[in-house]
Parts: structure tokens; C-alpha cells; sequence
């Protein structure tokens, strides 16, 4: 009876052991690099920063959110102050302190605009929102580090103007943090892929931000999943660097 109860207790241990693979998802995955980046701080703060010339400001409150952009305006023969607000009620523009109405058209133009960089400045924050979709992908090996790959995509209600586009998140296994990630877009003049390496790391009061090196392929017939490899054989183009200045958190 001894060795019947051992037998039954190894089975049970066996019978209740996830899938070699099937105990972390990348959604698992993603929550855990939300989490080092500082998502809690992020999801009620005010973050402001300076991008391109431009001054950037986000609030947050737990869903609530408003998300500004800032510059001066020259084109006309006066110089302006512009104010772009994207909020949960939706988009205006201010052209010195005043509201003006624009084209549904521009305004999604601008909306587009202003969520991008608040959307990169903070990542991976917000990829677990309802309207993402996240799909493991084979572990990469890049510059001696394993990787987790993360394919993400959006629901076309609530994933914004450009819904169709496709993400892919390279989370380091040790740090949980992203160090790679690439994307594909369509726009009105064509389609591309980008390729971007995080650099100069900083948290600034318990929030990660870095820094990009946007790299793009020089030929179009490769796939996103390619990228880490064309990278480290050199075989892609530096087309531009996404450095955030001025970074401030409170909370």
C-alpha cells in the first residue's frame, strides 16, 4: 500500500504539470516588462518631456488621460502658440489659447501624431490594453542576449487610426525589459518597416525611459522576425534617432 500511495502521488504531480511551453504567455511576458518599466507609476503621473523642438505633457489617472503636444508655429507672418490636447473625450487644437475647428480629416492626422510618440515615449506600457492582442513567437538570440519575441497586434475597435499595423517586442529574458522592437506601417505614400534599438537607459522617479536607433531594411522583401539578424550583419539603415529630453515624472 506504501508504494501504491507513491505511485498515485507521482501521477497526480505529473497529471497536474503545465505543458513543457504553456506556462507563461506573452501576455505573462508583457505584464512582467510593464511592470520593471514602472507601469504602476506611469498609470497616475504627469510626464512631460521635450521631443524635436516640441514639448510634450501626459497625464494619467488610472484610464483617464490627456495627452499634449506644444511648439511654436511660424508659417504664418506671425509666430503662434499651438496646443494639441487628445483626451477620452477626443482631439482639439488651441492656436494661442484659442480653441479652433478643424477637419475630421487633419484631426485624425494630428491625433495619429501626437499618440505615437506619447505611445513610444513609455513602452512597453499600454500593450496590455483591451484592444491588443499579443502572440509569442520563437525565443531570438540578439548580440548574445535570448530574447523573448512578442508579436503584437490591434483590434480594429479601439486600436486606433492605424490598427493594422504589427509590433514586434523583443523582451530580454534576464531583465524582462525591451531592448528591440519593430513594426510595420501603412500610410498613404506607401508601406515600410522600421527596426528600433533602445539605448541610453534612464528612470527618472521609478519610471524606464530610453532612447532609439530607427533603423529601416534596405530591401522590402523581408519579414519583421528578420530584422534582429539584417541588425547585427549590419545590413540595415540608420534613418534617425528618437531621443527624449527634459524627461520629468510626478506622481
Amino acid at each position: 500500500m506504501k508504494y501504491l500511495s507513491i505511485v498515485i502521488a507521482c501521477l497526480f504531480l505529473l497529471t497536474c504539470k503545465s505543458p513543457k511551453g504553456a506556462d507563461i504567455s506573452a501576455q505573462d511576458i508583457v505584464e512582467e516588462s510593464i511592470d520593471v518599466s514602472g507601469g504602476e507609476v506611469i498609470s497616475a503621473s504627469v510626464i512631460s518631456f521635450d521631443f524635436r523642438n516640441r514639448h510634450y505633457k501626459a497625464i494619467r489617472k488610472h484610464g483617464i488621460f490627456s495627452l499634449e503636444r506644444q511648439f511654436k508655429d511660424s508659417t504664418s507672418h506671425a509666430t503662434s502658440s499651438v496646443k494639441d490636447v487628445l483626451n477620452n473625450d477626443g482631439f482639439e487644437r488651441y492656436v494661442d489659447d484659442l480653441r479652433i475647428e478643424i477637419p475630421d480629416s487633419i484631426a485624425k492626422k494630428y491625433t495619429a501624431s501626437v499618440n505615437s510618440v506619447h505611445y513610444f515615449s513609455v513602452l512597453p506600457y499600454g500593450l496590455n490594453d483591451e484592444a491588443v492582442n499579443t502572440t509569442m513567437l520563437a525565443d531570438q538570440l540578439i548580440k548574445d542576449q535570448m530574447y523573448f519575441a512578442v508579436k503584437v497586434t490591434f483590434d480594429q475597435n479601439g486600436g486606433g487610426e492605424d490598427f493594422d499595423d504589427v509590433f514586434l517586442y523583443w523582451i530580454n529574458k534576464a531583465t524582462k525589459k525591451v531592448d528591440y522592437l519593430a513594426y510595420s506601417y501603412h500610410e498613404s505614400d506607401g508601406k515600410g518597416m522600421r527596426f528600433r534599438e533602445a539605448y541610453n537607459e534612464r528612470y527618472v522617479n521609478g519610471v524606464r525611459f530610453v532612447d532609439y536607433n530607427n533603423y529601416k531594411p534596405e530591401k522590402s522583401d523581408v519579414t519583421l522576425s528578420e530584422l534582429p539578424q539584417l541588425f547585427e550583419s549590419r545590413a540595415l539603415k540608420l534613418v534617425s534617432k528618437i531621443e527624449l529630453e527634459n524627461v520629468h515624472v510626478d506622481h
